[in-house]
């Protein structure tokens, strides 16, 4: 069966699929290595025999996002790039991914295969291969349709990996694009909102970006992907780790209008809201430019953009000519009227099971 031919799964998905006798095996024989082919899986081991040396990286998640289908990719989808992404930020080249499945009984078996294709369409997107996996089918109402855990490894290549750790006095904060487009379009699908056509998830690999940047410049602080929590918390978490301030501009950064109008109507901060195809890179301040040229060439980075600085404790010059005491930990946002606020930490949760 070809990969675009009619597929052979019609109806709900049986607990006969997660016994282990004929049922399971068709179930991974023409559906998960059917979509996830390559030698490595197709030697059908309990394990996988992988072919690694040096450092390396890895990150495991699961993903339970609802709806399970959103406009810019799927669960299955974020399942992939999610963890590639987790793995890639510590500057290393992505290499090979495990994955493993709740299912929950009566689950439609379309539904389920258009999630596989796009994690197998996702995977030869970011060059990773899935290499092995677990699949489990319980009865109705044990799990919500379906959960899919990813894990990931990666050979580290920077000589310095990149850390939440290192940020330093003098450098300059990057983003690769607009914010909170994922977390607002999971919310607009959950209830139902017509908050604007061009809204979609920014779902996307970025271990390719990173693989560039790592390559062409020779010092790179921090890089992360700032989703749970957003912008704001993930900037607080680096510099609480690296004992720095980090100083933003609201001007500089990126938002769609559709997200500021939907956060507008919703009372949302966009700076908080998940973002699931973003990175946050942070380096010394004569790398800038070079650093925004090659995420420039990207399609997923083609907005990146500076917005900000990092600071030593103490007194940091604000507009206006005013001067402020701050403390490390701190992330210090400038308004465009000139005025400053301090972004905390996310208190709660603002949109559970986004990812």
């Amino acid at each position: 069966m070809s990969k675009d031919s009619k597929t052979k799964f019609i109806g709900n998905l049986l607990l006969d699929y997660g016994s282990g006798g004929q049922a399971s095996h068709r179930l991974i024989n023409d559906l998960f290595l059917h979509y996830f082919d390559n030698p490595i899986l197709r030697q059908m081991n309990d394990a996988a025999e992988l072919h690694l040396s040096g450092h390396l990286a890895i990150s495991t998640d699961s993903y339970t996002v609802t709806p399970l289908e959103f406009k810019g990719g799927n669960i299955g989808s974020l399942a992939v790039h999610g963890t590639v992404n987790d793995v890639a930020m510590l500057g290393s080249k992505v290499r090979y991914l495990s994955t493993a499945f709740i299912l929950e009984e009566g689950l439609d078996m379309q539904l389920l295969e258009r999630i596989v294709k796009s994690m197998a369409e996702a995977a030869k997107e970011a060059e990773v291969l899935i290499v092995t996996g677990d699949t489990k089918v319980v009865p109705k109402g044990a799990v919500d349709k379906i959960f899919i855990n990813t894990t990931g490894l990666g050979e580290i290549i920077s000589n310095n990996p990149p850390s939440g750790s290192k940020a330093q006095a003098g450098d300059v904060v990057l983003i690769s694009g607009t914010m909170g487009d994922h977390g607002l379009t999971i919310m607009a699908a959950r209830e139902n909102l017509p908050l604007g056509a061009a809204l979609k998830s920014d779902s996307a690999p970025l271990n390719l970006i990173i693989e560039e940047l790592i390559q062409n410049i020779p010092e790179i602080h921090v890089l992360r992907d700032p989703t749970r929590g957003g912008l704001a918390t993930t900037l607080n978490e680096i510099t609480m780790q690296s004992s720095v301030v980090c100083k933003i501009e609201e001007s500089l950064i990126p938002v769609l209008n559709d997200v500021k109008q939907g956060c507008s109507i919703l009372g949302l901060d966009p700076l908080y809201l998940a973002n699931e195809g973003k990175l946050i890179c942070i380096l010394p301040k004569q790398y800038q430019d070079k650093a925004l040229e090659i995420m420039h060439k990207h399609k997923a980075s083609q907005n990146a953009c500076y917005i900000g600085e990092i600071f030593a404790p103490g007194n940091i010059e604000l507009k206006r000519q005013r001067t402020l005491n701050a403390k490390a930990g701190q992330v210090l946002l400038e308004t465009p009227l000139g005025g400053t606020r301090l972004l905390s930490m996310l208190e709660g949760e603002q949109l559970p099971r986004i990812c």
